[in-house]
């Protein structure tokens, strides 16, 4: 099971760097990463990256459903977290 908790682990870290990434692109007014995909890889157990990603970067942190979902995403994920540790 641990190597099931370093998967997740790795993954938080690839979706915080996602939410970095978009944050970039919107700053160079670049193409995005749409928001549909960053809610996708949030609830693919990247909840907690994606809550680091919106804190650290100050990323989507006005969209309303990205205040209400990235937190319960969080909870799932260290839910899965903590069952994949046992």
């Amino acid at each position: 099971m641990n190597e099931l908790f370093t998967v997740l682990f790795v993954w938080n870290v690839i979706v915080f760097l996602i939410y970095g990434t978009d944050k970039l692109l919107a700053r160079l007014n670049a193409r995005r990463i749409s928001e549909k995909t960053l809610l996708l890889c949030t609830f693919a157990a990247g909840g907690i990256g994606a809550l680091m990603g919106m804190e650290i970067w100050r990323h989507k942190t006005k969209h309303t459903n990205f205040r209400i979902l990235v937190p319960i995403a969080a909870v799932i994920t260290a839910v899965i977290g903590y069952f994949c540790k046992l």
